[in-house]
């Protein structure tokens, strides 16, 4: 069933019709939302922390029109609806989106959030001068899977194998897994690749994982495992394996243990520029942003459970303990 994009808050509150809202408030300038999944909840709310840190407020002088889809291949089609309704700027978060959105135009202002690199993939000319309608904040999500097996197997040193479960449809994963891969080889690691991109594939990766004995997981930082991050986390308790991932929300709902970048404050300063562009500034001259601040957190309730004890180290690292 193809999911239909939708407007107003997150997390539960009410939805109001576009169409009404720019009937009643023709000069309201609105930004386009296009997400590949279900965005977070908190990470819109530092996006919405940015944006009105310029002076717009949702309702009063800014409109936020939702399109959010779990499906990739539906991204080209909401990217191209949202220059139909020619708002202000697009804010594309995953690659997919953006890529969609840079696919679907050349005049309306784009500001993203992922993790690829955005010169690599040809969204912009350069970090420093991105040149074009496109700038944004990259999350370097080849450059953190490293640290996160680092922190795996500092953890669990007895470990043979280690699984990592990625969503082949990400158009990233193929990075990813030969910077994971390099990583390995490195200190000597062996890694078992999995991949998953439905609900049924994702059991199915952990049974492979228990039958070739992998002893602990990374998953891939991607917007569909972040929407199954209940299944996943579940899992791993099911079937005792130790895992680290791309999101603190996974050790808030459970999970072992998390490391990435400040990802609130990423989508704050996305907000940030576009507001600044609803203010007359052009992406062109807007330097594409990398994180400056990371987030540890770790899960001592999901540890015991594991049978395992954090160390001391991991204890003084950590910027959220969850008991």
């Amino acid at each position: 069933m193809r999911r239909r994009e939708f407007v107003g808050l997150v997390g539960g509150a009410a939805m109001l019709p576009l169409a009404a809202g720019a009937q009643q408030r023709p000069a309201m300038p609105v930004i386009g939302f296009l997400s590949a999944g279900p965005p977070v909840a908190s990470y819109v709310a530092g996006f919405r922390k940015g944006v009105n840190e310029l002076g717009y407020s949702e309702g009063l002088n800014l409109a936020i029109e939702f399109h959010i889809t779990e499906q990739y291949d539906r991204l080209p089609a909401l990217a191209a609806e949202l220059v139909r309704r020619r708002v202000a700027v697009i804010f594309a978060t995953a690659v997919e989106a953006a890529q969609a959105a840079k696919a679907a135009t050349t005049t309306i202002p784009i500001v993203f959030t992922n993790g690829a690199d955005p010169v690599e993939i040809g969204l912009v000319a350069s970090l420093a001068r991105p040149g074009g309608n496109v700038t944004g904040v990259t999350f370097l999500a080849a450059e953190m899977t490293p640290k996160r097996l680092e922190l795996l197997r500092e953890l669990l040193p007895q470990a043979t194998t280690i699984a990592f479960l990625v969503n082949p449809a990400n158009s990233q994963t193929d990075l990813i897994i030969r910077t994971m891969q390099a990583a390995a080889r490195g200190v000597g690691q062996k890694i078992l690749v999995l991949s998953a991109s439905t609900a049924s594939e994702i059991d199915a990766a952990f049974a492979s994982l228990v039958e070739q004995m992998a002893g602990g997981l990374l998953v891939e930082n991607d917007a569909f495992f972040a929407t199954r991050r209940d299944q996943l986390v579940a899992l791993a308790a099911r079937h005792r394996t130790p895992s680290v991932y791309f999101n603190p929300a996974f050790t808030a709902a459970g999970g072992l243990m998390s490391y990435t970048d400040d990802r609130v404050e990423s989508f704050r300063q996305a907000g940030l520029y576009v507001g600044r562009i609803l203010k007359g500034e052009k992406p062109a001259d807007l330097p594409v942003l990398q994180p400056t601040k990371f987030e540890f957190a770790i899960n001592l309730k999901a540890a015991k459970a594991l049978g395992i004890e954090f160390p001391q180290s991991f204890h003084l690292r950590a910027d959220t303990v969850i008991e």
